[in-house]
């Protein structure tokens, strides 16, 4: 496929001074860091946790339940349910019923069919000659032309119930409007409308007052219109294990590590023979802190600062530059490596309501997008 660099539409940035970009991201992680070290510093001077306070874990029997060397039952206190000491991109460790409402906007994402991890194989490969190799009738994402750079909308409505303190069953209700910014081979049509639909379980293997660490198995059905970039076209699962531990009175340490796994996919390259699908496994792990002070007995704001990253192992993407270039454009994605920093602030207030705000950056040249803000909107029963 060869397209000229006339047919490149909003094409500005596409392949731009790579060490001015990585000069400013620089500049605005450095300012990050500075800000989030003088607001914990500013508040107190931190008692670092002993030996004892670290890992002594409370026993997470059954409430009244007696034990060999005490036969009479046992009282287990209730584990920690404050809003503040959760992340604000890290997923949640701690089981309770909640819900949660978010909205993320996502700027400059880039090779949006990447392991169909955002949305489904580039509907371009349609409109190919049926002798290209990379000819698929079947390709089902959005076409005709490449999408080269992509802005996004998207709300969660997340229902969690815990019926049990170490386990809960959750629900996410996704809405996407998608835009076009940059295309190759003509323009692309904005889409909008319900994604991917989310359901799962969390597992406490660890539940007290000071860590939680927790087992989290969800499954992603492909509810979203493909065909609009709204959804992958494929079902896909995600273990994942999580940790939120509370260091003393005011740090906690964040973290999460697992796949995301798809059952299907569509066709790799070449498109009648590839042993592989254009989807692809990806590995998402991360590591936050957040630092928690209380202007108020009833208000707590808890600074984060989080990186969270990515592995793509296999699977395809569609390359935009390669196609300006005439080369083929479904290039191989395994081996790439994706980090974000992400800082933001949580707001709780009486224990049961909390308020996040966060910005994001990609670190690595390759990325889902430039940036990302997020605002969310927690309630605890």
């Amino acid at each position: 496929m060869r397209i000229s660099s006339g047919e490149l539409i909003h094409n500005r940035g596409l392949i731009g001074n790579g060490n001015g970009i990585r000069l400013q991201r620089a500049r605005k992680i450095a300012w990050c860091l500075a800000i989030f070290v003088s607001v914990a510093s500013a508040q107190s001077t931190l008692t670092m946790p002993t030996y004892r306070d670290v890992f002594e874990f409370r026993s997470y029997l059954p409430d009244g339940q007696a034990t060999k060397s005490n036969p009479k039952k046992v009282k287990v206190a209730k584990p920690r349910m404050e809003g503040s000491f959760t992340g604000g991109y890290i997923e949640d460790a701690i089981v309770r019923t909640q819900i949660r409402v978010r909205f993320d906007a996502e700027f400059s994402i880039e090779d949006p069919d990447r392991a169909e991890f955002f949305y489904g194989k580039c509907g371009c490969y349609r409109g190919l000659p049926s002798t290209n190799p990379a000819y698929d009738p079947n390709a089902p994402g959005p076409g005709p032309g490449i999408a080269a750079r992509v802005n996004a909308q998207e709300v969660h409505v997340n229902l969690e119930y815990a019926p049990t303190r170490r386990l809960s069953f959750f629900a996410d209700l996704p809405e996407r409007s998608i835009q076009y910014t940059a295309t190759v081979g003509g323009p692309m049509a904005s889409g909008n409308g319900f994604g991917d639909f989310v359901a799962g379980l969390k597992f406490a293997l660890v539940a007290s007052e000071r860590t939680y660490l927790t087992f989290q198995f969800s499954a992603v059905t492909p509810t979203g219109d493909v065909s609009q970039g709204l959804g992958t076209n494929h079902y896909s699962v995600q273990p994942l294990v999580l940790l939120n531990h509370r260091l003393n009175e005011h740090v906690s340490l964040l973290g999460q590590f697992g796949d995301l796994h798809p059952l299907s996919g569509s066709a790799g390259y070449p498109t009648a023979s590839s042993p592989n699908a254009f989807s692809g496994d990806v590995l998402e792990y991360g590591l936050g802190m957040g630092y928690q002070f209380k202007p108020k007995p009833e208000v707590a704001v808890t600074p984060l600062l989080e990186f969270v990253g990515w592995h793509v192992f296999d699977g395809y993407y569609t390359s935009a530059t390669a196609a300006v270039q005439g080369a083929v454009p479904e290039v191989s994605a395994a081996g790439t490596n994706i980090v974000n920093v992400k800082i933001g602030a949580r707001i709780s207030f009486h224990k049961h309501q909390s308020i996040y705000l966060g910005y994001g950056e990609a670190v690595t040249n390759s990325r889902w997008y430039k940036e990302i803000m997020r605002l969310e909107y927690k309630y605890l029963f």
